[in-house]
């Protein structure tokens, strides 16, 4: 019922600053947040940041925290991801979906329950 695309990413040497652009079309009420999480090859798909769509609260995983930051324009229905300081172990495939709330427990921001998935944009951070 959402669908997703992602985009921005690309090769970025360590220190540097990405920004991540996930827009949406369609809507879902009962979906209202957003995530960004990331994948590296071999791995489990980790929770990176949410974005609660109803009252603009953020969480992040502290791995990112004071790094990243997620926001979002209503008029072009875009949420972003801000990635300064970047280093090496950022390196991942990113994605944004929709979720059915942000939760984030301990260190890290996991899925409520996802709705849709974006396609994924890559990151690579050089060494």
């Amino acid at each position: 019922q959402v669908h997703l695309v992602e985009s921005g990413g690309g090769l970025v040497q360590p220190g540097g600053s990405l920004r991540l652009t996930c827009r949406a079309s369609g809507f879902n009420s009962d979906y209202y947040g957003i995530g960004w999480f990331r994948q590296v090859s071999g791995s489990e798909r980790v929770g990176v940041s949410c974005i609660n769509s109803r009252d603009n609260s953020t969480y992040y995983s502290d791995i990112v925290q004071g790094r990243f930051t997620i926001s979002k324009d209503d008029a072009t229905n875009t949420v972003y991801l801000q990635m300064n300081n970047l280093k090496p172990e950022d390196t991942a495939a990113y994605y944004c979906a929709t979720d059915r709330g942000c939760w984030k427990s301990g260190s890290w921001y996991y899925p409520t329950q996802i709705g849709s998935w974006g396609q994924g944009t890559q990151v690579t951070v050089s060494s």
